[in-house]
């Protein structure tokens, strides 16, 4: 088996150590693992399959003889190094919003749209975490009957912001049980005890960036331009694992025993549906899975053609790290990704 030359930009990140134990888990074929990140963090030391390795700082110079680069450390970085990464000879795929709506830049998930990863010219966009668990949960029945509109409406965990985020609902949480008023630095409300459906910035249009990312990059994945989206996304006072409440319309009228067939059959997903028992997807469950969980599948009691679905995913593996090393592994697979890169 060929061995690969990774790097992972943005390596102390919340994202970036879902990274490490990503490959470690699944035994990617990597010779050497490069830990890149900004001036602040070089030096720090992380493992690695029981090796301990200097995180060094991301330059031109430390993104030289790489054949896959995983970038999780923001757009910013994103624009200015996976250019220059990519050039150096390197696969990149890139867990930002940097490139995702770039028409030359393939943006993929390999259970949906594989065959964009053989259009790579050195770079590859990872999507948005809740556009992934989506159009993981939906592309199947598309297939079968295609969807002519979404509504969705999400629970977004506070992991999605990184590790500040997670640190200021731990400390407003205590401050809140100890009846002191929490002054909120990430977030502009506080977020323990409560929801904000304001996640990234307001647009024009009086949706938010975040919103509009689940409109176009589900459009673009599923190769559906025309298909009709509206998102409403909410954070939530929840550490891990993204949820979704999905109103579907589809071309024909669809069963829910249709439904769960086609999804229990369906790579990645994982149906939990038994109301009786209050058996559902839940965050807290999800959290440490590799699947899409998928439940309350149930007829839209105001379409004919509709159906009413509960979707639960882990952000950080599924929503981010794990997406991205899959679509590697795919790359590889089919011959898409080699060593040695683009060099």
């Amino acid at each position: 088996m060929t061995d690969y030359s990774v790097a992972i930009v943005g390596a102390t990140g919340m994202v970036g150590r879902e990274f490490i134990k990503i490959l470690e888990q699944r035994n990617f074929p990597a010779e050497e693992v490069r830990l890149l990140a900004s001036d602040r963090s070089s030096g720090k030391k992380l493992f690695v399959n029981h090796d301990e390795i200097v995180v060094e700082e991301t330059t031109a110079e430390s993104l030289k003889d790489i054949d896959i680069a995983f970038f999780s450390a923001g757009a910013e970085v994103s624009h200015h190094f996976a250019p220059i990464a990519a050039q150096a000879g390197a696969v990149v795929i890139d867990n930002s919003s940097a490139f995702r709506m770039e028409p030359e830049i393939p943006l993929v998930v390999p259970e949906v749209n594989p065959e964009d990863i053989g259009r790579h010219k050195g770079i590859i966009a990872n999507p948005n975490c809740s556009t992934i668990q989506m159009v993981v949960a939906l592309y199947p029945l598309h297939k079968v009957n295609p969807i002519k509109r979404i509504v969705v409406s999400t629970y977004q965990a506070v992991t999605g912001t990184g590790a500040a985020a997670v640190d200021e609902l731990t400390a407003q949480t205590k401050q809140v049980l100890d009846g002191q008023t929490p002054v909120p630095h990430i977030y502009p409300h506080q977020i323990a005890f409560n929801v904000l459906p304001e996640i990234d910035v307001f647009m024009d249009n009086g949706y938010t960036k975040e919103e509009w990312k689940m409109v176009e990059e589900s459009r673009k994945i599923m190769h559906a331009d025309d298909l009709a989206i509206s998102a409403t996304c909410v954070r939530v006072p929840v550490f891990t694992g993204h949820s979704e409440a999905v109103n579907v319309e589809f071309t024909d009228i669809i069963s829910t025993d249709e439904v769960e067939r086609i999804l229990s059959k369906a790579p990645g997903i994982r149906v939990l549906d038994d109301p009786t028992i209050s058996l559902y997807p839940q965050p807290w469950s999800a959290a440490g899975s590799d699947e899409v969980f998928v439940g309350r599948i149930r007829q839209d009691a105001s379409s004919l053609r509709g159906l009413v679905m509960w979707i639960v995913a882990d952000n950080l593996r599924k929503g981010a790290a794990l997406n991205a090393v899959q679509i590697a592994e795919e790359g590889i697979k089919r011959g898409w990704i080699n060593a040695g890169g683009l060099r």
